[in-house]
Formats: structure tokens, sequence, C-alpha cells
């Protein structure tokens, strides 16, 4: 990641998924993204829960974090990968599950 600092670093309040709605994002708990300093991460949504290994990418003439996870959906293992961008202070990306769904979301930083 070098020494420059990392805007994606917090948790993100998810607002916004083009395939779920927001009753079932916040099935369980807020439905989030959390970034850590390590490159290391984690998300919730509905019954989905997963660990996320990311890194910054150059994209175009701009950057964003790339993804993969591994987690659960209502105890059933689940994999897959993503990728976000920071637009006017709100996170916008896509996950993509293994053999499955994918759908785009967007977030709002909390903290």
């Amino acid at each position: 990641m070098g020494t420059r600092s990392n805007p994606y670093i917090g948790r993100w309040r998810i607002v916004e998924m083009e395939m779920w709605d927001q009753d079932y994002v916040d099935l369980v708990t807020e439905g989030h993204f959390t970034f850590g300093k390590d490159g290391i991460g984690n998300f919730q949504f509905g019954a989905v829960i997963g660990e996320t290994d990311y890194s910054i990418e150059g994209f175009g003439d701009t950057e964003r974090v790339e993804f993969s996870f591994e987690g659960q959906d209502e105890y059933d293992p689940v994999s897959g990968r993503g990728w976000v961008v920071i637009e006017n202070d709100t996170l916008d990306g896509k996950i993509f599950f293994h053999a499955g769904d994918n759908s785009g979301f967007k977030a709002k930083k909390t903290k």
C-alpha cells in the first residue's frame, strides 16, 4: 500500500444495492464494508458475511480497491471478488459471488 494515506480505510455503511432492498441489506446488522490498514477487511449485508483481502490498484487515470473474499451466506460457504472507488465521498462498487449473483452498491463512510 505504500506510505501514502489510504482514503478507503474505515467503516462504510451500505446505503444502496442493485440486487437487494435496504430491509435485506440491514437484516442482521447495518450493512457495511470495512477496510483495515493492513489490506484486510470485512463486510456484512443480509445473511452474508465475508472477510476481504484488498489492494489499491491503478484504474485508468485514477485508482480503485480490488478485493477477493471468502465467507458465508446462511452458513453456506461463498467466495468472490469485487471493486470499489470513491466518488463524491461515496463508495461506489460491485461485488461478484463466484458462480452466483453480482450487485452494484453504494456506501457512505461512518468512521
